[in-house]
């Protein structure tokens, strides 16, 4: 989740509501966009959840912070977003994701461990610190700033790298998400192995979503069981770092969830997947769920781009900017690699 903000938390409608309606009204906007693309060119070159972030984004950078919107847009991109993953369980065609075969998983697992380890080498040949480095390879490897925010006090980073970090992921995630379709005709994938790719280099669930549904219904199916499956390497990822750390004596008291090695999103969605493959869950509610997470999904991409601001970037140095991007680079080529070596179809 690329732009990792605070939870909302306790805050009364009142407090939300502007923010949820800035987001809403860009998604509205987005939506429109899109009708009109196809209007005018018989289909939409730019999806509706790409423009929502596009929209948001040029706002965000334009007239800065809305005042008081701050609440309800991280309510949306994080509370409301996690929802529509959830209700996207109901929508899954699961024998057919898993046609492939269990060596996808086994891929995913060994994919991670080697992105987190090339990661590390490319952020210290960059003469980043260690933690930062750290930080930088698990946020590209897993799944951008909630990694960051997670791995962060289990090493003790403190909060200028946590910021520079965080700030140069999220806007190269939306780069990745303008620009990965691309290697759609470059590199001959079908809409499978698309959604695979997607699901194991793009850094957020939002993202990912924005990515690969703008494909193919199945892009999106495929890449968020991929994309999943990445996030719950983070809970492994955290103990690992913070056994580490206390046999280095580096105790920094910061506790490790059980919410945040298995969010509850992810149960939700498993649990639904479920009940669909096993059919109790009829077309008509599976059909509606789609629905609603798909407009749920648009208000998110626009409370996504309302939280980057491309400014931010020259704040980071050149070579946070160097680690983050080979990372990135070595991510793609290694997932490519994998898609092409497991043979996925």
């Amino acid at each position: 989740m690329a732009i990792s903000v605070p939870a909302a938390g306790h805050r009364s409608p009142s407090q939300l509501l502007p923010g949820i309606l800035a987001a809403v009204i860009i998604g509205a906007v987005a939506v429109a966009g899109g009708a009109f693309e196809e209007r005018l060119v018989g289909r939409a070159v730019i999806e509706p959840l790409v423009l929502a972030i596009l929209i948001g984004m040029a706002v965000r950078t334009t007239v800065g912070e809305i005042p008081r919107t701050d609440a309800g847009v991280t309510f949306v991109a994080k509370d409301l977003l996690e929802l529509a993953v959830c209700l996207l369980g109901a929508t899954m065609d699961v024998p057919r994701l898993f046609a492939s075969g269990p060596q996808l998983a086994i891929g995913i697992v060994l994919l991670v461990c080697v992105a987190l380890t090339v990661g590390l080498l490319i952020g210290r040949a960059a003469g980043l610190s260690p933690k930062l480095a750290i930080l930088v390879a698990c946020g590209n490897a897993i799944c951008g700033n909630s990694a960051i925010a997670a791995v962060a006090p289990v090493i003790g980073a403190n909060r200028e790298d946590v910021a520079s970090s965080i700030a140069l992921t999220a806007v190269l995630g939306v780069g990745v998400v303008l620009g990965l379709p691309l290697l759609i005709p470059i590199l001959g994938l079908s809409h499978y192995q698309y959604g695979v790719l997607a699901g194991l280099t793009v850094y957020a669930v939002p993202q990912v979503l924005a990515a690969a549904f703008a494909v193919s219904a199945l892009s999106g199916q495929v890449a968020t069981v991929v994309k999943l499956a990445r996030v719950l390497m983070l809970g492994p990822v955290v103990i690992f770092f913070a056994i580490r750390a206390h046999a280095a004596h580096a105790e920094t008291g910061a506790r490790l969830s059980v919410r945040k090695v298995v969010p509850w999103f992810v149960v939700g969605f498993v649990l639904l997947g479920a009940l669909r493959s096993f059919g109790l869950i009829p077309d008509p509610v599976s059909s509606g769920s789609k629905i609603i997470a798909g407009w749920l999904t648009i208000a998110a991409m626009a409370a996504l781009g309302l939280g980057v601001d491309l400014r931010s970037v020259r704040r980071v140095g050149a070579r946070v900017v160097v680690a983050v991007a080979g990372s990135l680079a070595a991510l793609i080529v290694l997932s490519i690699v994998l898609i092409r070596t497991l043979d996925l179809r």
